[in-house]
């Protein structure tokens, strides 16, 4: 992979958005190279198990490509550096939930668990969208065991390679219409996001909302995009 090599431990990230607004940006997290190497895995079949056409199963209109293990030496860099501090805000949320789950401070150790209950696919992917095409709602859940966050990186740049095709989000409020958030980026930066739901602060302590996440329809161009889920599939 060329450019400046993913730190092991990305410490001092600003996750406070997770709280105040369902996500939360990462500037700048990969290179303009760093993000041209990922793109290119695209045209290597060996390192994907397996493709989604999405407006066969009604998901929207686009394609993806779940990596296959070993991660590309990239991708594994990557989830194994964000998991950490995702992990203590995990911790954070299930004990405001009273969920009563815990998460390994090791990502290996939670890769672990989820083979144990027979999850044992990876699940990030690499998607593209051309002209015309969206991804609707939804919620990247695998199995019996989620890893409450996930984190995505734009991997190409808006207005160059293209226009449209808006990162969205939508809170579902109790008793209320759902919340709508779009977070802009850049080619290169991240958003970090839940999968399913978070707690948000109520007259009565903490409650959990339900999140959904999306993209808004391509206007021109490819749009690239990496997700890291760090529950694996059944």
């Amino acid at each position: 992979m060329t450019g400046a090599p993913i730190p092991p431990m990305l410490h001092g990230m600003d996750l406070s958005d997770l709280d105040r607004h369902g996500a939360a940006r990462l500037p700048a997290l990969l290179t303009p190279a760093q993000c041209a190497a990922i793109v290119a895995l695209w045209d290597d079949p060996a390192a994907f198990r397996k493709e989604v056409v999405m407006q066969r199963h009604g998901y929207g209109s686009g394609r993806y490509r779940y990596f296959a293990y070993p991660l590309p030496e990239p991708v594994a860099a990557l989830r194994d550096a964000l998991y950490p501090a995702l992990a203590e805000v995990a911790n954070r949320w299930a004990a405001l939930l009273g969920s009563g789950d815990i998460y390994p401070a090791c990502h290996a150790d939670f890769l672990a668990r989820c083979a144990l209950a027979g999850q044992d696919k990876p699940t990030p992917l690499l998607l593209r969208y051309e002209a015309g095409d969206w991804n609707a709602l939804h919620q990247d859940v695998y199995g019996p065991q989620i890893f409450p966050i996930q984190a995505a990186v734009l991997l190409s740049e808006p207005d160059r390679d293209f226009t449209g095709g808006a990162f969205l989000l939508t809170e579902q409020r109790p008793r209320m219409q759902s919340r709508p958030e779009v977070v802009p980026l850049r080619q290169g930066d991240a958003v970090v996001f839940p999968v399913r739901e978070r707690p948000v602060p109520g007259a009565r302590g903490a409650h959990r909302v339900q999140m959904r996440h999306g993209v808004s329809r391509l206007l021109s161009g490819v749009r690239h995009m990496l997700g890291i889920i760090f529950h694996d599939a059944a």
